[in-house]
Formats: structure tokens, C-alpha cells, sequence
């Protein structure tokens, strides 16, 4: 199971509006939606550039992953999400090839989308999102 494109690159932020002001003028683009994840405690942000989206991430509880990633971190990229088919079975084939998962079956995320996320102990440092429609 490949993936059939990087679906977006998640970036945190401190400030939602300030960001989506300072992405829409730096880009030339719109932001096209803004929604609250409530239970991942977070507001998203999305601007499409050809198939892939950068999705500002701004928390709404210092005590939810981003509130503890931008504690720990600072603002930055955060994710990288890819698109598959399947997210649940990608899923299962990564953990079948030894990678360790944050998420053992996919969940909703923003957009509607089914997620799961690989841990970065296993993945080189990086965040990686699985994500399917």
C-alpha cells in the first residue's frame, strides 16, 4: 500500500489569526476553512496549494498535544500527513513492519478525515500522519 500524495503539512502555532493573516499574505492565498477539533483539543486552519493543504494547528488547551508540542518546541511544523486509500490498513501494514503507532486504529481528524499517527521514535524524529477520506 502506497500513498497517493502528501495530504498536508501540519504547522503549530500560537496564534491562529496572527498565522492565518501572515499565511494569506505571504502565499497569495485564502484560507478556506477553520475548524475545531474538540476532543484533540485544537483549531485548524487549511490553505490548499494544489492537492496538498498546510494546516496551521493552534491549541485550545495548553494541556492537549499542541498546547504541550508548542510548550516543549515552539511554533514549526509539527506533521506530515499522507494520503492513502485505506488509513486503518496502512496503519496495520506499518505496525506489521515493526513501526510503533500513537494510534492503533484510524480516528476522525479535521475535514472529516480518518487519522492515525506513527510514533517519531520509529520514525526518524518525524511526526507522520496516516489519513484517508
Amino acid at each position: 500500500m502506497e500513498p497517493t500524495h502528501i495530504e498536508h503539512i501540519g504547522i503549530a502555532v500560537k496564534n491562529l489569526d496572527e498565522s492565518i493573516s501572515f499565511f494569506e499574505s505571504l502565499l497569495g492565498l485564502k484560507c478556506y476553512a477553520v475548524e475545531e477539533v474538540k476532543d484533540q483539543k485544537v483549531k485548524t486552519a487549511f490553505f490548499r496549494i494544489g492537492q496538498t493543504k498546510i494546516e496551521l494547528l493552534g491549541s485550545t488547551d495548553p494541556e492537549g498535544p499542541i498546547g504541550k508540542f508548542l510548550e516543549k518546541k515552539g511554533e514549526g511544523v509539527h506533521h506530515i500527513a499522507f494520503a492513502f486509500d485505506d488509513a486503518g490498513l496502512a496503519l496495520k501494514k506499518a505496525e506489521e513492519n515493526g513501526i510503533a503507532l500513537i494510534d492503533k486504529v484510524s480516528r476522525k481528524g479535521a475535514e472529516g478525515m480518518n487519522i492515525g499517527f506513527l510514533h517519531p521514535k520509529s520514525t526518524h524524529g518525524v511526526l507522520i500522519e496516516f489519513c484517508s477520506k
